[in-house]
């Protein structure tokens, strides 16, 4: 915004310019965040036939071999999944994995999904969901390929319960950067669950399938729900020939 010479102008007029000015830096700072939201990449239609897999975090995935899966279906993959694996879609809303991400690039060769954030909004190459969705991760990723319409989607590593009888933290990253300690106490799963049972309900014609262990833990919000059914984790590897 252009310099102006005060001297030129009376006291009052001089308030009001200065008032229309900081309207004007306000709108334009508002016009900039708004253009944040716009997601950059249209959500796309099912590309792979009409299968896809939701990669969470969870101790109970450690088995699958998720590159056997690439030529199946599409993978919506969270956080730190990308440091070992390049899934179709990285979805990530915690704003530190969000930064990691950026910090390697990542986000401009694979399309990677988050919420709006002014600690990134300067960070190139991020889609943004318009609105924000305030979700974790892990919904989310879920919710995005439901939003791509497949048929069937299996939901891997979504453990919501803690090891050791839920008290510790269940996370295939834990001890590394951005995460927990495997020390540390479990997030309490009610707002993943809440979450996961929302897009249930605002899907019905798709068939979710959580893969679990063989004591996997099943909320009882998940039972009987019509298009989710539980299978075990060499259950799902026999099917899809991965042993």
């Amino acid at each position: 915004m252009a310099k102006i010479d005060k001297s030129q102008y009376t006291k009052s007029e001089w308030q009001r310019i200065k008032q229309a000015r900081r309207l004007a830096k306000k709108a334009a700072r508002h016009q900039k965040e708004f253009n944040q939201t716009i997601i950059r990449k249209p959500i796309e239609p099912k590309v792979n036939g009409s299968t896809a897999f939701v990669v969470g975090n969870g101790t109970s995935r450690f088995p699958i071999q998720l590159e056997k899966l690439k030529s199946i279906g599409k993978i919506y993959g969270c956080n730190a999944l990308y440091r070992e694996f390049t899934p179709d879609y990285l979805i990530a809303v915690d704003t530190r994995m969000v930064i990691e991400i950026s910090k390697q690039g990542y986000q401009l060769q694979h399309p990677v999904y988050t919420n709006p954030n002014r600690s990134y909004q300067k960070i190139e190459g991020l889609n943004l969901f318009n609105p924000s969705k305030g979700w974790s991760s892990g919904p989310t990723a879920m919710w995005l390929a439901s939003q791509h319409t497949y048929d069937t989607i299996y939901i891997l590593g979504f453990d919501y319960k803690g090891l050791d009888k839920g008290r510790m933290v269940n996370n295939m990253y834990a001890d590394t950067l951005n995460y927990k300690k495997t020390s540390d106490r479990a997030t309490f799963y009610g707002n993943w669950l809440k979450q996961t049972t929302i897009t249930l309900n605002e899907y019905p014609k798709i068939n979710y399938i959580r893969v679990i262990d063989r004591d996997g833990f099943i909320p009882k919000e998940l039972v009987n729900i019509k298009n989710m059914k539980h299978i075990y984790v060499d259950e799902f590897m026999q099917i899809h020939n991965l042993t």
